[in-house]
Formats: structure tokens, C-alpha cells, sequence
């Protein structure tokens, strides 16, 4: 494993470190292969708002992913991903969804729910990173984590909305 330039013995919690950097390659993983996913599930849908979102969410997991390679160079490390099994497992979920039903609401309905799935998945690494990066004092990380955190919050709360709104209910 590379020796990052701020890992020293007198760093706060320097135990959380290799881990910290394994689950960032982790989500680093996990973001690029959300985008594939999203990419196909936003083609399926057939509610307006709920593409608008998806391809929103596509846009800003860019964002996301630049975040993560400079969140790597705040400690030091160049960005390295790695497969993330989690990711592989909801976007086969994903893949089996759309081939189970037919497009219109009740497919919506069930990509909303895949794509909130794929969202606490990564509402509950970032949280995590974010713990790591404060204990460690790795200030810039913090920053760059919490920022997508924010963002990936956001985009659950208008997962629910479209659904409750939109798609769940028929009106």
C-alpha cells in the first residue's frame, strides 16, 4: 500500500487509516460503476421528472468521482479504485428489475426504489468516510466527503418525492 505524505505516528486515530483508504477505492468503485447503472436505468424510465433526476444524478456523480480523486491527493495517495461488491450486487438488482417489468409506473416505481437503495448504500460509506476523515484530522477530506454526502441526501429526498408525488400514486 502507498504511504500517503500526512500518515504519521502522531496522526489522531492513525488505526482508522488503511481502512479509510480502502473504503474510499471502494466508493471511488462504487461511483463508476453507478454510472453505468444509472445510465441504463434512467433509459428505462418513462416519468419525465424521474429521468431529470437520474440523468442529474449521472452529472453529479462526475462531480462525485473528481471529488474522490482529490479527496485521494489531500492524504497524499494518487485515486485507485476497486471493484465494490455491494455496487455489483444492487446493479444486478437493478438489471433484474428491468427485465421483471414492463416499462410505465410499476416500473418506475421499482427503479425509485433500486435507486434508493444504490443512494443509502451511499449515504452510509460517505458517513462513514466522513467519521474516519474528522477522527484523523484529514481537514480537505472532510470537506470534499461531506460535500457529497450533502449531495447524496439531496438525491434520495427527491427520489421520495417523485414517487409520492408522481409515480407511487396514481392520480
Amino acid at each position: 500500500m502507498e504511504t500517503p505524505k500526512q500518515l504519521s505516528p502522531d496522526m489522531p486515530n492513525a488505526h482508522l487509516h488503511e481502512l479509510f483508504v480502502d473504503e474510499l477505492r471502494d466508493i471511488l468503485g462504487a461511483e463508476r460503476q453507478m454510472l453505468k447503472g444509472f445510465k441504463k436505468m434512467a433509459s428505462k424510465v418513462t416519468n419525465t421528472n424521474l429521468k431529470r433526476a437520474l440523468d442529474n444524478h449521472y452529472s453529479q456523480t462526475e462531480h462525485q468521482i473528481e471529488r474522490l480523486i482529490e479527496t485521494f491527493k489531500s492524504i497524499g495517495l494518487s485515486a485507485r479504485s476497486k471493484k465494490c461488491v455491494a455496487m455489483r450486487g444492487l446493479l444486478e438488482e437493478a438489471d433484474e428489475i428491468m427485465d421483471n417489468f414492463d416499462s410505465g409506473h410499476v416500473l418506475d416505481a421499482a427503479l425509485i426504489s433500486i435507486a434508493q437503495k444504490i443512494e443509502h448504500y451511499e449515504i452510509a460509506s460517505y458517513g462513514c468516510l466522513l467519521t474516519y476523515a474528522r477522527l484523523m484530522e484529514h481537514n480537505r477530506a472532510e470537506e470534499l466527503l461531506n460535500e457529497t454526502l450533502i449531495e447524496e441526501k439531496a438525491a434520495d429526498v427527491k427520489l421520495t418525492e417523485i414517487a409520492m408525488a408522481e409515480v407511487n400514486v396514481l392520480v
